[in-house]
């Protein structure tokens, strides 16, 4: 077994997490009951942060605002379905080809020495009604309608979510789709930016601006940004969010939560960790990230909301792997709990309501 500080390459080789750097444990290796779990190696101790899978209640339950954003950016483009792939019946036959070259349906180009067909929109109308081709599974679509519908339904103050595309037409550009309540989620369709097209850069920042000055006299926002990770202006955004904590954590304005949701099988998860564990010099933490295959539910995008001052159980303990009591909640059990443990431990336990809570720190 291998601690989760000792992550993988994308070579498959081992890599020491570096000390000081946190790392998020993946959603389906967390305990049922924590949202979140982080791990920071601090010499021979790791920093363990967890918190209570909850959504706001109370006084934090109000005065929410919500928005979901959708990367249209040419990389994305086969997520919201618009790639051309094999269909069911396999490999379009010879007399079909043939069918189209006597249609005109047909050209063939030189490029850089490659003779190349180019089908036309008829030719790829008749194979896609005939199976020889499909459309790409849309991934953005349902995940765009559950997170829409869900804070709609559940947070927003007015029981509607914004929603914009993001990244279109030069990269920069916002395509709005206007206020959608959970009922509208039933039949809404993403399918990509209409006036704008798929941009050639993903630009987030203009994005994130955009939620942040429309709801600036808000109480509270939760903001969605669904993408494949792969961000042109991360520094820009880093900067933008220094200030953003800055100017939150003196009271010149209300809290703002934006949460990254990666999509696809090609997502870019260095640059969302970079704006989840990004340090701000203060105590405000606007950004975390989750990739969406490994989401057991939706409310853990709550997973950094919490308050560490609301309490959810009146006592409560935390055991490192020997046994051995590490932290003790004698005034009440908080929704959000940093300790320190030994690096050698490959577990905790969390003791709460006559019951024991495992959550392993170690890959198998």
């Amino acid at each position: 077994m291998a601690l989760f500080a000792n992550l993988f390459s994308k070579s498959g080789k081992r890599e020491e997490q570096p000390v000081g750097r946190n790392r998020q444990l993946p959603s389906h290796l967390v305990a049922k009951e924590f949202g979140e779990v982080d791990v920071r190696r601090l010499g021979h101790q790791h920093e363990v942060f967890f918190s209570i899978l909850m959504e706001p209640v109370g006084a934090e339950a109000e005065g929410w605002q919500t928005g979901v954003a959708m990367d249209a950016s040419v990389s994305m483009q086969g997520l919201f379905g618009n790639h051309l792939v094999a269909g069911p019946q396999g490999r379009l036959p010879k007399d079909v080809a043939a069918h189209y070259e006597r249609n005109g349906w047909i050209k063939h180009v030189e490029k850089d020495g490659q003779r190349l067909r180019i089908f036309s929109a008829e030719a790829w109308n008749d194979a896609l009604s005939r199976g020889y081709v499909a459309r790409s599974q849309n991934e953005v679509e349902a995940k765009a309608r559950d997170f829409t519908r869900y804070l709609a339904e559940n947070l927003d103050a007015d029981g509607g979510t914004t929603v914009i595309y993001w990244a279109c037409g030069d990269g920069s550009q916002i395509e709005e789709l206007g206020d959608l309540t959970g009922a509208d989620c039933e039949h809404a369709q993403f399918h990509g930016p209409v006036a704008h097209g798929f941009g050639q850069r993903t630009v987030l920042l203009p994005a994130v601006e955009y939620f942040v000055k429309r709801f600036a006299a808000a109480r509270r926002g939760m903001y969605i940004f669904i993408t494949d990770g792969r961000l042109d202006d991360l520094d820009a955004v880093k900067g933008y969010t220094v200030t953003l904590c800055e100017d939150i954590a003196a009271g010149r304005r209300n809290p703002v939560k934006c949460v990254l949701i990666g999509v696809g099988s090609q997502i870019d998860e260095r640059q969302m960790e970079e704006l989840d564990d990004l340090e701000s010099g203060t105590d405000v933490d606007v950004w975390d990230h989750k990739i969406a295959k490994d989401m057991r539910v939706l409310t853990e995008i709550f997973a950094e909301v919490v308050s560490e001052h609301q309490i959810v159980a009146p006592t409560a303990r935390i055991y490192d792997s020997r046994g051995a009591v590490v932290k003790n909640f004698a005034d009440g059990l908080p929704a959000r709990v940093t300790f320190n443990l030994s690096a050698d431990s490959h577990w905790f336990e969390l003791e709460v309501a006559g019951r024991r809570i495992k959550q392993m720190l170690v890959e198998s």
